[in-house]
């Protein structure tokens, strides 16, 4: 087999342009027209004048430093510095800027004046897959998942490791002062960088002691980031984020992928508290509720269950028994007697009410410790020798039971199967394929931002999978002649502007 001559000095007869280096459907190009379609008016929400100042040096052209950032978080670049190098070195980056190189300093001030107004973009390509039919709303499902800080566990105290740490700083600042008290030479002008950076560390020691004691459900707290929590994930406990995403499929006819309706970032460490504002977020987006939303039990409590009965939405989430228990003496199988205010058991046996357990404001039956040690069934219903079977029944029972009945149906079973393929597979590409598996910035408000700007490049991967088909089989018309043609009726993701956002 020959092989290929291999000439490092080759030069073109006649330039080539940039544009001729990029293909067609390349993601660049999606990015590009995303971009320059937007309006005038979602410049000026972002406080930017695309005509910018006539006084001093020319400026970068904000269209550019968006698309830079935009097409950087769908590929997992996500700091300002690799952005740099990427707009030097790989040709689709080079095409997007017009053979400019704006430095890390230029990207990171635009993100940073303008990330917050970045969000906006989230709901567009909400809308965007609504309007064009690309997105399955009837069956959605809402997960979370745990996201490290930019913070080292080493650097997270209770308050006893606060005090601890603030002294041994107190000494070492005490030890600086007297060096530098000795001797005969003057004062410096300046303190020393290590003194300086001692007092620095006690300040923040002494300010995270008083945020700690001002938060009273708080245990630990973060020197780096305060606004982390000790989370558990797969890779142990980490200070970080909770990263919640309700996902809706790509409509079968579509192909495969998914949406992100839904996106919010929380301290929480579970994620019982975050099913509602979930699917309120979701449904503003999207402008109907799911048919269908599917969970995990992390969500599972008689407040979420109750507020989605009451609004009439259908949940989906696991049931799951108490040890020791199988589903003939599951509690559901004992009926009430609303005369005696008692239950019986499935073997007829009376369960007096007893009291309320005030703690968690449940009602306590139970039934006679020497009828279930003579009982059959003893060690399958209970397994308690000195009490005997108890019931604790809370306020909002009679939702549970209904959920469960609910998941007793076929068709609560075959949407359950679906549960883990919608959110697993988004987590996994946001972490993988976007280097998601770390937050760079600090700070609760600046993580929702990455976030969010995370999750829309997510959803902008999935729109330029439809933007590419249209390419491919409709032709590559300009995105800025639909937008002009007043006859534009054709149903495509380039009639973006056209759309009511």
């Amino acid at each position: 087999m020959p092989v290929r001559s291999l000439n490092r000095d080759k030069v073109w007869l006649l330039p080539p342009s940039v544009d001729e280096l990029i293909v067609e459907d390349h993601p660049a190009r999606f990015v590009a027209e995303f971009v320059d379609a937007l309006e005038p008016s979602f410049w000026s929400d972002m406080r930017i004048g695309l005509g910018g100042d006539h006084m001093g040096a020319p400026a970068y052209h904000p269209r550019a430093l968006l698309s830079v950032w935009l097409y950087g978080f769908m590929t997992g670049t996500r700091s300002s510095r690799k952005l740099e190098a990427a707009c030097r070195d790989q040709l689709s980056y080079i095409w997007i800027t017009g053979w400019q190189r704006p430095d890390h300093n230029t990207l990171w001030r635009f993100y940073q004046a303008h990330r917050e107004e970045m969000k906006a973009l989230f709901k567009r390509t909400v809308l965007t897959a609504v309007k064009i039919g690309l997105v399955d709303l009837a069956v959605q499902a809402v997960d979370g998942s745990k996201i490290a800080g930019n913070a080292s566990k080493d650097r997270t105290y209770d308050s006893k490791g606060l005090q601890q740490l603030l002294k041994r700083t107190e000494a070492a600042i005490a030890d600086l002062e007297e060096q530098n008290e000795q001797g005969n030479d003057p004062p410096p002008v300046h303190l020393p960088k290590q003194l300086a950076d001692k007092q620095k560390l006690r300040d923040k020691v002494k300010a995270a002691m008083e945020q700690l004691a001002a938060d009273e459900g708080g245990k630990y707290i973060n020197l780096t980031d305060s606004s982390t929590n000790l989370m558990k994930g797969r890779q142990g406990i980490v200070p970080g984020y909770n990263l919640q995403a309700v996902v809706a499929p790509v409509k079968a006819t579509e192909g495969t992928g998914r949406v992100i309706t839904a996106s919010d970032v929380v301290q929480d460490q579970n994620d019982m508290a975050q099913l509602v504002p979930m699917l309120k977020q979701s449904t503003e987006n999207t402008g109907e509720r799911p048919d269908s939303l599917l969970t995990d039990a992390g969500y599972r409590s008689g407040a979420n269950l109750q507020t989605c009965a009451e609004i009439g939405q259908s949940i989906v989430m696991p049931v799951f028994l108490h040890s020791g228990q199988n589903q003939t003496y599951h509690k559901d199988n004992f009926s009430y007697d609303i005369n005696t205010d008692s239950y019986i058991c499935p073997g007829g046996q009376v369960l007096h009410f007893i009291g309320i357990k005030r703690t968690r404001n449940k009602r306590l039956y139970r039934a006679s410790k020497g009828i279930c040690d003579k009982c059959s069934a003893f060690g399958v219903c209970t397994k308690d020798r000195r009490q005997g079977r108890a019931l604790e029944i809370g306020p909002n029972e009679a939702v549970f039971q209904r959920h469960r009945e609910w998941m007793e149906t076929e068709e609560a079973k075959s949407l359950m199967r679906m549960r883990k393929e919608l959110p697993e597979s988004v987590f996994g590409i946001l972490k993988e394929q976007q280097s998601g598996r770390r937050f760079l910035l600090r700070g609760l408000s600046n993580v929702k931002a990455e976030a969010k700007l995370l999750v829309t490049a997510f959803n902008l991967r999935t729109l330029y999978r439809k933007w590419r088909q249209d390419v491919n089989y409709q032709g590559c018309p300009s995105m800025v002649d639909i937008i002009c043609s007043p006859f534009a009726t054709r149903t495509s993701l380039l009639t973006l502007p056209l759309l009511n956002f």
